[in-house]
C-alpha cells in the first residue's frame, strides 16, 4: 500500500476528504518525524512505539576490499510493534 492508497482508506473510515485525509497523514508523519528527532519516545497504545536508538561506533570492513574501517557512531529511528499490532499480522 503506498500513501495515495492510506489516504483513500483514512478518508472513507473517517467519512472526510482526501485533502483533509491528506492533511491528517502529513501532520501525523510530521509530528512523529519531529519527536524522534528531539529523541522523545512517542507510543501510540496497541499499535507500538517509536523512538531513536544510539549506534555505537564500530569496527566494520569495507566489502569490496576486505579492509577495516571505523563504523562512527550515530542515531537511528527504531519502531516497536505493540501487543495488538503483533496478535493481527500474526493471525491470532
Amino acid at each position: 500500500m503506498n500513501k495515495g492508497e492510506l489516504v483513500d482508506l483514512l478518508a472513507t473510515k473517517a467519512d472526510t476528504t482526501k485533502k483533509v485525509a491528506n492533511a491528517l497523514l502529513d501532520a501525523l508523519t510530521d509530528i512523529i518525524t519531529q519527536a524522534v528527532a528531539d529523541r522523545e519516545k512517542v507510543t501510540i497504545v496497541g499499535f507500538g512505539s517509536w523512538e531513536a536508538r544510539e549506534r555505537k561506533a564500530r569496527e566494520g570492513r569495507n566489502p569490496k576490499t576486505g579492509d577495516k574501517m571505523e563504523i562512527p557512531a550515530t542515531v537511528v529511528p527504531a519502531f516497536s510493534a505493540g501487543k495488538q499490532f503483533k496478535e493481527a499480522v500474526s493471525g491470532q
